[in-house]
């Protein structure tokens, strides 16, 4: 079922341990926490994440899950930011009550609401069939993008969901309209305020040279940045060494995960990603260890 994923094979397989970065139905996943939490149980994982865009929701329904099945489960998040270019911040171990959180979710969240209002209103002035208040109702509070191109894909008006995204709703075309994006800075100084450990998102993702990664790295540090995402669906053996290599320069904890989003992105696999992806419970223990302190 390309809504679960496709469990690991082979030989290797059996090594995959844990996946640090995993989205569901609380933001822009196709499976729901519970889901979730049984596929991990089902390829052999001891340890998940559950990282959605711009919200802790998802984590409850997952831990209560992860009590039945016998699988960890870490409370994170993965907060949208701009630093010259959109960068993501994954926040782990985070205090979900915490009230230095829930404010600037909030502010987060009412505002992709307001800009996805706006979207439903362009595309229902085409003539297409679209009422936000129906949307969050199907899909929950947390809508983004990538719900507007599974509607566009269901009404055949592109031939996968990825198509629709990238013809009606990346930037650039006709319905798209942009957010208010909270300052990086912002972001990891939230996450550790709520007890969390801050950690930069799949690095690669900027295009940045060795220099301007290293000031990205340098500036967010400086604001309480504790790790980087080394291991990721896609990256090669070279670019994990490097990433490891700037990780262990800079004292910097290590994570890796999947970005698993179900059939929103039915080329990555929870555990393994894209085939390859391997992350070792030592890097949790050490998160633990650290934000336990």
């Amino acid at each position: 079922d390309i809504r679960e994923g496709k469990p690991p094979h082979g030989e290797g397989a059996r090594m995959r341990e844990i996946d640090l970065h995993v989205h569901t139905t609380a933001s822009d996943g196709t499976c729901t926490p519970a889901e979730v939490v049984a596929l991990a149980q089902k390829i052999g994982l001891k340890a998940i994440a559950i990282t959605d865009h711009d919200t802790e929701s998802g984590y409850f329904e997952a831990a209560e899950a992860g009590e039945k099945l016998g699988i960890e489960v870490v409370p994170g998040i993965e907060i949208s930011t701009k630093y010259g270019v959109a960068v993501h911040i994954l926040g782990y171990f985070i205090d979900p009550q915490s009230p230095e959180l829930r404010p600037v979710l909030d502010w987060v969240i009412n505002d992709r609401n307001d800009r996805n209002r706006k979207m439903a209103e362009l595309m229902a002035a085409d003539g297409l069939p679209f009422d936000y208040d129906e949307m969050r109702a199907r899909f929950g509070e947390s809508i983004g993008r990538p719900h507007f191109a599974r509607m566009l894909y269901e009404l055949g008006l592109a031939e996968s969901v990825n198509d629709a995204f990238q013809r009606y709703v990346e930037k650039g075309q006709k319905y798209y309209l942009p957010r208010t994006i909270i300052p990086i800075e912002m972001s990891v100084e939230t996450i550790c305020r709520s007890g969390g450990i801050a950690v930069l998102a799949h690095p690669f993702q900027y295009k940045k040279s060795d220099a301007e990664l290293r000031e990205l790295i340098e500036h967010c540090m400086a604001h309480g940045l504790r790790g980087m995402e080394c291991r990721y669906s896609g990256y090669d053996a070279q670019q994990t060494a490097y990433l490891e290599g700037l990780a262990e320069e800079y004292g910097l904890l290590k994570t890796g995960g999947s970005d698993f989003h179900g059939a929103n992105k039915p080329a990555i696999s929870l555990g393994t990603g894209k085939g390859e992806l391997n992350v070792p419970y030592a890097w949790l223990e050490r998160l633990k260890a650290a934000a336990h302190k």
